[in-house]
């Protein structure tokens, strides 16, 4: 992976929503803009510019399931560093 792509990658980690979005998408495999709203408690027009961001960054990619559109992470780099670092949701 060449390090301007890591960079951006960890430049869209770095918001504490968005960080919490991804680890929360890794746990459940993938989700819809509504059900990330509800989880995290904050409105949907937020989640979704953050979701823009992740998804600019290819952090994760979105799926249309019927009528919605679901997200998840398939960066395998992502997961490795996600994975890596034990990270208190809280």
């Amino acid at each position: 992976m060449k390090i301007y792509d890591l960079a951006e990658i960890f430049k869209a980690l770095s918001h504490p929503i968005r960080l919490k979005i991804v680890c929360n998408l890794l746990k459940k495999d993938s989700c819809n803009v509504n059900k990330i709203a509800d989880g995290l408690n904050i409105p949907q027009p937020t989640v979704s510019q953050h979701l823009s961001i992740l998804k600019n960054a290819d952090v994760i990619t979105g799926y249309r399931k019927g009528t919605q559109i679901c997200y998840k992470v398939e960066n395998k780099e992502v997961k490795k560093i996600l994975e890596s670092v034990k990270i208190d949701l809280a």
